[in-house]
């Protein structure tokens, strides 16, 4: 039997960042996941992407492996476009507002996740089990105890469950969590459009739900994140390719001319999940498994980075003062810290989401003088640009560079 201070369950974007920000401790760490985690990058775009914020960026590049992005492909973005179909309310932001190079990256999460395995190697504190799926799972009062199914058995101080949305080890654990349906569903796919997205990342809101038009690396090639309600949802996924196309272009306004699918449309269900309790002796959960949001302002994989940072901070506090890592109360304040900051992006997204529903007239002309008047207010507008890109509030220590990074093409 193997023992490990910390074994992280699954080897996604926020497993892999708190593994490789634990390199410089003392304590040995074990990833662990189900699937194989170093799947090649084709020359097709994944369909599953990031709009990765400054802070986030700041946290890669403090890492060392933003480097290793950079040499495969990503898309700084310069600019956004918000607006609501139909109306005159729109807002823009522009990296120049808050004197930036740009406002975020969009990245494929597979181009993310094997840079973040790039940098893993050689670190002798961190090991790596997959494809390894666990047998059984047992919390004890002074270590917790793993079994996987071709028999190798850990303990581990603490458990990290970074395993997604369905967390295996939050079910173990018995971690109460409240979560209600959307209502909407995601369609996912790559379109490339007859005029050049220029660095800008787009949103428009309809009375079903956003439809965003993301940057990818090549000047007219877009990922689209289309939220809609689930029958509007299933309509659009049976539409067949041309109807689509000209169903994509006519919601965007025409903004980027023809759009033409270049990839098979994927759904998926939204779902809001929050962990009521994080954690417990021997055990906590980050990213995902703690917490899933609306993807209409692409917080999502932020929250779970800035998780990853802030529990190798405490982690690495808690060591220096010779304190238990895996005892439930001495992880409290990280749990309060992250647990706030989730509960802060889901009500925001909640609240957009339900000003944004629906054509009642009167609801229509609030959004319409609000986001006019937001647009026209200059320390309001640079206050929610800073929020989006991760340069205000409370910042785990890997992520307090963010204001003097720059673009990977400077």
């Amino acid at each position: 039997m193997q023992n490990y201070d910390v074994v992280i369950v699954g080897a996604g974007i926020t497993g892999l960042t708190a593994a490789l920000a634990l390199k410089d401790s003392d304590l040995s760490v074990l990833v662990i996941d189900a699937q194989a985690a170093d799947a090649p990058v084709t020359d097709q775009p994944e369909l599953r992407v990031s709009a990765i914020n400054l802070a986030s960026q700041t946290i890669f590049q403090r890492l060392g492996i933003w480097q290793h992005v950079v040499e495969q492909r990503l898309q700084d973005y310069q600019s956004m476009q918000v607006w609501e179909q139909d109306s005159f309310a729109h807002i823009g932001f522009s990296h120049q507002e808050i004197q930036r190079s740009h406002l975020g990256s969009i990245v494929e999460n597979q181009v993310l996740r094997l840079a973040l395995l790039k940098g893993l190697e050689g670190i002798n504190n961190i090991e790596l089990a997959e494809p390894a799926r666990i047998e059984n799972l047992v919390f004890g009062q002074s270590e917790s105890f793993l079994t996987l199914s071709n028999g190798n058995s850990f303990t581990a101080k603490l458990v990290v469950g970074a395993d997604g949305a369905n967390s295996y080890v939050r079910r173990v654990a018995n971690l109460p969590f409240t979560f209600w349906d959307y209502d909407h569903i995601a369609l996912v796919a790559t379109v490339r459009t007859e005029l050049a997205h220029d660095n800008c990342a787009r949103q428009v809101f309809t009375a079903d739900g956003p439809l965003a038009f993301l940057p990818l690396f090549e000047p007219n090639l877009c990922s689209i994140v289309w939220s809609q309600r689930n029958q509007q949802a299933e309509t659009l996924l049976a539409l067949p390719e041309r109807e689509f196309n000209q169903r994509l272009q006519v919601t965007l306004d025409n903004k980027l001319g023809k759009c033409e699918l270049q990839s098979q449309r994927v759904s998926y269900p939204l779902t809001m999940r929050y962990c009521r309790q994080w954690v417990k002796d021997r055990v906590m959960v980050i990213g995902d498994a703690a917490h899933t949001i609306h993807p209409l302002a692409g917080q999502g994989a932020n929250l779970g980075i800035a998780d990853a940072a802030a529990l190798a901070q405490t982690l690495g506090e808690l060591q220096a003062n010779r304190k238990d890592i895996g005892l439930a109360k001495n992880l409290r304040k990280l749990e309060r810290w992250r647990k706030a900051q989730a509960m802060k992006m889901i009500v925001s997204m909640e609240g957009f989401k339900r000003l944004f529903a629906g054509s009642n007239p009167v609801k229509k002309l609030i959004r319409d003088i609000g986001l006019s008047a937001a647009n026209q207010a200059g320390p309001v507008k640079r206050d929610m640009i800073k929020l989006a890109a991760g340069l205000e509030g409370e910042l785990p220590e890997l992520a307090k560079q963010a204001s003097q990074i720059k673009g990977h093409s400077d």
